[in-house]
């Protein structure tokens, strides 16, 4: 029987294992990763991401688990023999090098005649759009370019997969926009199913179809920007992706599906989307983003809904938006997207959820 079911991944990482210095650095890591996508791992530092790419590479041993490559089982292979090219985050470029000679370092050893390194090393620099180019300087070049140079030469042997090591953290937050956009067509256009490493959610957003949230070591969700936006399976994941505020209270049956009974305010119940089946009065954390709530009364825009009063104490500024702190008047704090102007500092407002953004996520309150 054939059919899409039966396609299988290209990339499997299974029950990835590692330990430094008997701490658990990465645990139990999953991962699978179709022929020519991109998949981001993205943690802070220090959450297993990288170590997570340096077990792909083959540049550190697993501990547990496995991997496997077009259906190959490469887990005990050296780096050499796993077909990976690597774009380290400092690119490892050689000044006194030209760009050509740059790219067929990567050829060295492998027995090829010289016209023939010459060759593989023009069709490099030509997929990254930098034809002709072989016998400049690398130091002449901008650093997105330096960048494209760095990938040529991963691509020069004809790699299997493509992993980077935040390759834009050299960047100048202008720059950096630009270089993202050139790489995601880059590696569009060579269909080399790629692995980006970033500490950044903004990368990670523009560059992959599908992103790997790490934190301590665990993976905590896979999926699409917008998956992990707006259907974060785990209170960690939400609170990594984007802006939010929590608020606490216990979990109640609401209008066919579940709510909030705000511990603030027992008289409230706030509409939420169960993260996983929760329990009737159990303690429960609903994650709330700034564009699901609103003003309402108290100088506010609309009439009064029954939400929380409070007042702003701070406004960060977006163009025709702006984020609205709100101290609430019964503890804690909001944070409320609204248009620019709405609302001002040290006016007295109610906030509430707003009935047509997407339904808040709620999840079991962790213990302790």
């Amino acid at each position: 029987m054939s059919g899409a079911t039966d396609r299988q991944p290209f990339v499997v990482l299974d029950g990835l294992r590692k330990q430094f210095g008997g701490r658990d650095v990465l645990r139990d890591f999953s991962l699978s990763i179709d022929a020519g996508e991109i998949v981001a791992l993205l943690g802070v530092s220090g959450s297993g991401k990288t170590t997570a790419l340096r077990l792909l590479a083959g540049l550190d041993a697993a501990d547990g688990g496995a991997i496997a490559i077009a259906g190959e089982d490469v887990t005990r292979l050296k780096a050499a023999r796993r077909g990976v090219g690597m774009v380290f985050q400092h690119y490892a470029l050689f000044p006194h090098l030209s760009i050509g000679e740059n790219v067929s370092f990567g050829l060295e050893g492998r027995g090829l005649e010289r016209q023939e390194v010459r060759r593989r090393a023009e069709a490099a620099l030509a997929q990254v759009q930098l034809p002709g180019r072989f016998d400049g300087r690398v130091g002449a070049l901008s650093g997105g370019m330096q960048q494209r140079v760095a990938i040529a030469r991963a691509l020069a042997p004809a790699p299997r997969v493509l992993l980077l090591d935040e390759p834009f953290s050299n960047l100048d937050p202008v720059l950096r926009e630009q270089t993202r956009a050139e790489l995601r067509e880059t590696i569009r256009r060579i269909g080399i199913t790629t692995v980006l490493v970033t500490h950044e959610q903004e990368e990670a957003f523009d560059v992959a179809d599908r992103i790997a949230l790490l934190v301590e070591g665990r993976l905590q969700q896979v999926g699409t920007a917008e998956d992990l936006y707006a259907r974060p399976r785990t209170l960690a994941a939400a609170r990594f992706i984007g802006r939010s505020t929590e608020l606490a209270g216990v979990a109640v049956p609401s209008g066919g599906s579940w709510g909030l009974r705000l511990a603030i305010d027992p008289a409230l119940v706030w509409p939420a989307r169960p993260a996983a089946p929760p329990a009737d009065g159990k303690a429960a954390v609903l994650v709330v983003r700034p564009e699901a709530l609103r003003f309402v009364g108290r100088g506010g825009i609309e009439g009064n809904d029954g939400g929380l009063a409070g007042v702003v104490i701070a406004r960060r500024f977006a163009g025709p938006w702006s984020y609205f702190r709100v101290r609430l008047e019964r503890g804690g704090e909001l944070e409320v997207l609204a248009r620019t102007g709405a609302v001002e500092v040290d006016q007295q407002v109610t906030v509430t959820l707003d009935p047509a953004a997407p339904p808040s996520t709620l999840f079991v309150a962790e213990a302790g």
